[in-house]
């Protein structure tokens, strides 16, 4: 008998270190080690206030069919009122798309912009799964390392130093995962003009910008929409609004993908989840909304006890963080690769992190991603074992 081949696809996919690590970790607790774990991007708060019962309301019995593909009318209209709201961007909502999650964003961001043999330039570091997924649909990746003087993120220079004549879209993070950090609103302006100007699709991934810091003025941080307004948007609920395994995020797209989307949506997904959907109306009320202000800050005070404690132990953050609730920091001096470090101090110190291999080679051997979106308890003993564990070293 013959046997069946699997897709290439399938066996090229590099796996999610930080997952792994996850797995470990719990299975130290399954034995009883109780393990400080930084390696998750997975914010302790939970859902907000009001959330919780909308969805026990929508649980209630009654009949959930099927969203529209493109998701609710009214969690679209509530995600159009946060952007003209907090950022002074007009949306029609039919431009926003409701997704299972971010990754599901993701996924369909680059079904609707790459080809096979399509070239995408992302920097390095980055979100792993980016890659992988223009690896699926048989693109190319052109990794742009990025260096500490532009804060590990694209600029104008760096872009057009990896462009080629099959690049098809460049595609930002800002706040960045790993780093933190975000990209200059002129420097952001700049990527994308060059980007326009040649012909590509701009891709800009905002889950953590509800969590960048503030400009001095105290206004919010700007999206890529008021530079390009016909950027791709990719957007989450699992990261300000603590809604990780609701698997909820958004879209915004430009008209011309509009119907696309919607057509590639429904044979992918039919919908999102119709009682979670209706339960993230609750989202945008303004005590969830004020509840999640809040918490930005105490994840700032958060990142300041990370970054002291790094700096006492001897661990150097390169590039302090200006959003999300990473710290990206550097283990060289340590004599270890990152791989080896995050794998001993999890065996060793029962501290879960993630290493540098997992967002591309520049750093892959050189830096840690830590999570500061544990508790402050969580936080203290971690960096209290990281301590003893560098020291004996």
């Amino acid at each position: 008998m013959t046997t069946p081949t699997i897709a290439q696809r399938a066996l090229s996919a590099r796996p999610f270190h930080a997952m792994s690590i996850g797995a470990r970790a719990r299975e130290l607790e399954a034995e009883g080690i109780g393990v400080a774990k930084l390696s998750l991007g997975e914010p302790s708060f939970g859902a907000p206030p009001g959330v919780h019962e909308a969805m026990r309301e929508a649980m209630d019995g009654r009949p959930l069919p099927y969203t529209p593909a493109a998701g609710l009318p009214a969690l679209r209209e509530a995600v159009a009122g946060l952007y003209r709201e907090r950022h002074g961007v007009d949306l029609d909502p039919r431009r926003i798309l409701i997704t299972a999650g971010a990754s599901a964003g993701l996924l369909l961001a680059t079904a609707l912009t790459t080809d096979p043999g399509d070239e995408v330039v992302m920097a390095d570091p980055c979100y792993p799964c980016n890659r992988e997924l223009v690896d699926a649909f048989g693109g190319r990746v052109a990794l742009a390392p990025t260096t500490p003087a532009t804060r590990y993120q694209l600029d104008r220079a760096v872009v057009e130093a990896a462009w080629s004549g099959r690049t098809a879209a460049v595609q930002l993070a800002t706040p960045s995962n790993p780093t933190g950090t975000t990209i200059a609103f002129d420097e952001l302006e700049a990527v994308c003009g060059s980007a326009r100007e040649r012909g590509a699709w701009r891709i800009v991934d905002e889950i953590y910008l509800s969590l960048a810091d503030p400009a001095p003025d105290g206004s919010s941080a700007r999206t890529a929409l008021e530079a390009d307004p016909d950027a791709v948007i990719v957007s989450s609920f699992s990261k300000y609004f603590g809604m990780t395994g609701w698997r909820l995020g958004w879209l915004v797209l430009p008209e011309a993908l509009v119907g696309p989307a919607d057509d590639l949506a429904v044979n992918f997904f039919l919908c999102a989840s119709t009682p979670t959907q209706l339960a993230a109306v609750s989202c945008f009320t303004p005590s969830s909304l004020a509840a999640c202000e809040d918490r930005r800050l105490e994840l700032l005070a958060r990142r300041g006890i990370v970054l002291d404690g790094l700096e006492r132990i001897g661990l150097p953050v390169p590039v302090r963080p200006d959003g999300a609730f990473y710290a990206y920091f550097d283990v060289s001096g340590t004599g270890l690769d990152a791989w080896t470090f995050c794998e001993r101090a999890l065996e060793e110190a029962h501290v879960a992190l993630t290493p540098g291999i997992d967002f591309g080679p520049a750093t892959g051997d050189t830096h840690v991603r830590l999570s500061y979106a544990a508790g402050r308890d969580e936080l203290a003993e971690g960096l209290e074992r990281l301590g003893g564990f560098v020291a004996g070293l």
